[in-house]
């Protein structure tokens, strides 16, 4: 941890907060801020993003004003996986005893990739629980219950409108569920082919779905070996793939490689993990990602 952070955890205390009475919520990344902000909609509850809009998620360090908003406020919600490797130190220090803490990985059943499916394979085991959960909708919903449950329990007079929100959010979950359920089963196409990283293991596991992909979800690897892209290039073609898939904020480099040797098309499936600036100004939501992830899908699959 730098010299500024561990200051800023020297003087946290010393920070007094410019409203004692104003609820705050802060998430490490966008699909815990877009549940929890979506579930608080209409009161006048705070809820704060720490990952920059555009920025990538595993390289995130946290800023001593990044500390001192953790300590001052009510909800602090974290994924729990390789992307939030700083918060340890963080709660190991944190100050205030009234800070509730959320691992998002807590709240639902882990999985692993499927070490065969993933073609660079690391220099490191890839037996860690994969952090992606969000990407399953049925997830979502259960991270949303829980924490409108936490949220609730903090502020108990707003209970009414808490329920009312967090209800209508999982009905829009349950609306994307059934129509990727839809699409998937009357596809005849059960594979997607990543020429990118892949986090979505929760995702494909959930609608039964096959994959090949380049490197795993939290890999740092940018460039693939020519043996990669020619064995992605070779199943692209053995299966009649007319789709190849990267994921947001990614340069796309292997996918077109693969998409100029195939004929294939190129988009993007949106993992949530983190969106473009753009997007963040013009509030797009989780679920305005999903439902551009049925358009592909249904271009992908079909």
């Amino acid at each position: 941890m730098s010299f500024l952070v561990l200051m800023s955890l020297t003087f946290t205390s010393c920070v007094k907060k410019e409203d004692d009475n104003k609820f705050t919520i802060i998430a490490t990344s966008f699909p815990s801020y877009d549940f929890a902000r979506a579930i608080v909609k209409d009161t006048d509850v705070e809820v704060k993003m720490l990952l920059k809009p555009g920025s990538e998620t595993h390289d995130y360090d946290p800023t001593p004003r990044d500390i001192v908003d953790i300590n001052k406020s009510d909800i602090f919600i974290y994924v729990g996986g390789e992307s939030d490797y700083w918060v340890k130190d963080i709660l190991n220090n944190i100050e205030n005893n009234d800070v509730k803490i959320i691992k998002l990985m807590d709240c639902v059943d882990l999985l692993k990739e499927d070490d065969d499916q993933i073609l660079e394979k690391e220099t490191e085991s890839d037996e860690e629980d994969d952090e992606h959960i969000w990407t399953s909708p049925l997830n979502a919903i259960k991270i949303v219950e829980m924490l409108k449950d936490e949220i609730i329990n903090k502020d108990p007079e707003n209970k009414d409108i808490y329920l009312k929100n967090a209800q209508k959010y999982i009905n829009e979950l349950k609306n994307i569920d059934k129509e990727i359920t839809d699409i998937v089963s009357k596809s005849k196409n059960k594979l997607l082919i990543f020429g990118d990283r892949f986090p979505f293991i929760y995702f494909t596991n959930q609608y039964g779905l096959k994959y090949y992909a380049a490197f795993s979800g939290c890999s740092e690897q940018v460039e693939a070996s020519s043996k990669t892209i020619s064995s992605l290039i070779d199943k692209v073609k053995k299966n009649n793939i007319k789709v190849i898939l990267k994921i947001e904020l990614s340069n796309g480099q292997i996918a077109n490689s693969i998409a100029e040797e195939t004929g294939a098309k190129v988009l993007e499936l949106h993992s949530a993990h983190n969106i473009s600036e753009k997007d963040f100004d013009n509030g797009v939501t989780y679920i305005d990602l999903m439902k551009r992830n049925i358009k592909v899908l249904k271009e992908a699959l079909n």
